[in-house]
């Protein structure tokens, strides 16, 4: 047998454990998966773990394939030319492909304290630097959750069924991507738990102090506790390595996931922009993506043409609570009026966060059975590529 194309990952959250996965469907090919932690972070349990419902912890050995070789470090730079990562702890790893899959994490908030006094919970290092806080907190403490997104709501709600006092800052609507059915079924159960909305425009944050919130129309909100969910960032690994991004620091690829730079690296998941429309960042789009990259390597190595990103957004799925939840369901993405609340709506949810698991460890046994990311769909997305390719041709047509 010849050598074996070795395929790096970088990035062991759901994009990168099911395209590493994936890959080992070959027995020519070398795997290795390059992550900062040594366990498999569950981020969709996170707001659990604040609330010490749950760990969000699982070891990668129930998820990850045998014939995978974890590294536990992080990379510092790409050096494409050569071929190679650089890691954190020194020295590097050579590949002939590269599925950059290195997810998404808290953004910068760009809020006076917000940073000093305010607690984000993007990754498991921040949920757990959160979670003895508010076990050290008063039971009757105020605290305070900035942003109405799905983290944010999930937050409030398991929070405030744990008996907390919670007031939820939207800065905007509850729930932007809801439609107004599922909205007002979300304030129902927030208002069932006690917990205070703010909305509208003037309910932006505008400074964070130790013991208070403080919004835009002037009103300050006592708080002992204040937690951070309004927007998402990705790391800058891309752009530090040379390689083109869009604006947010996602690797920008065609719709094969390739990247523009290099056809030798591959991105997945959250740090993904195919044709810079990227997908919303969620583990629904991540393993799809996770097994589009594979895919696309495996293509490349046997000199097929990789096919093309089909993705479609069947809804989205939040707990609120461990009793309740919701599933709003979409077509290309938009909310539609129907959804599935209450309890059956939290029976939903728990079946997609056990089925999750469920997908990345049959993928790892059974590595190529996992087939969501061939389902036909994603009219929307292929409406806005041609509505952009249009416009760029009447633009190139007026310049000329």
């Amino acid at each position: 047998m010849g050598e074996k194309t070795a395929v790096v990952v970088i990035g062991g959250g759901y994009a990168g454990v099911m395209a590493a996965n994936r890959l080992t469907s070959r027995d020519d090919v070398a795997v290795t998966l390059i992550n900062p932690r040594p366990n498999f972070v569950h981020r969709i349990r996170l707001h659990q773990l604040v609330a010490g419902t749950d760990e969000a912890v699982v070891e990668y050995r129930d998820v990850l394939a045998e014939g995978v070789r974890l590294v536990v470090d992080t990379v510092t730079r790409i050096d494409a030319a050569g071929r190679g990562v650089e890691l954190g702890s020194g020295g590097g790893l050579g590949y002939d492909y590269l599925i950059y899959a290195v997810g998404s994490g808290s953004a910068d908030p760009g809020v006076p304290g917000a940073a000093e006094f305010a607690y984000p919970i993007g990754d498991l290092e921040e949920a757990q630097r959160l979670r003895p806080v508010l076990d050290a907190a008063p039971a009757t403490a105020a605290v305070t959750v900035v942003g109405a997104g799905p983290t944010g709501i999930e937050a409030a709600a398991e929070l405030a069924e744990a008996g907390r006092r919670v007031t939820l800052v939207c800065g905007g609507v509850l729930g932007p991507y809801l439609h107004a059915r599922g909205r007002r079924s979300v304030a129902g159960r927030l208002a069932e738990l006690g917990v205070t909305v703010l909305q509208g425009p003037d309910t932006k944050v505008a400074a964070v102090t130790r013991d208070a919130v403080r919004l835009a129309d002037g009103r300050e909100l006592p708080s002992a506790v204040t937690i951070w969910t309004a927007g998402f960032g990705v790391p800058d690994l891309a752009a530090r390595s040379g390689l083109r991004t869009d604006a947010l620091g996602r690797l920008l690829t065609d719709e094969t996931l390739t990247s523009l730079d290099d056809v030798r690296i591959v991105a997945a998941g959250d740090s993904a922009a195919p044709s810079g429309l990227p997908l919303r960042m969620s583990c629904q789009a991540a393993m799809p993506l996770g097994a589009r990259a594979a895919d696309t390597v495996i293509s490349r190595m046997t000199g097929e043409l990789p096919g093309a990103l089909k993705q479609a957004f069947a809804g989205q799925c939040i707990s609120l609570g461990r009793r309740k939840g919701i599933f709003q369901f979409a077509r290309n993405d938009v909310a539609v009026w129907f959804h599935i609340d209450g309890r059956p709506g939290a029976k939903l949810k728990e079946l997609v966060c056990a089925g999750v698991l469920k997908h990345l460890a049959g993928e790892a046994g059974k590595p190529g059975s996992y087939s969501l990311h061939r389902v036909s769909g994603g009219a929307g997305r292929g409406k806005l590529l041609e509505a952009r390719s249009g416009e760029e041709r009447g633009a190139a047509e007026r310049v000329a």
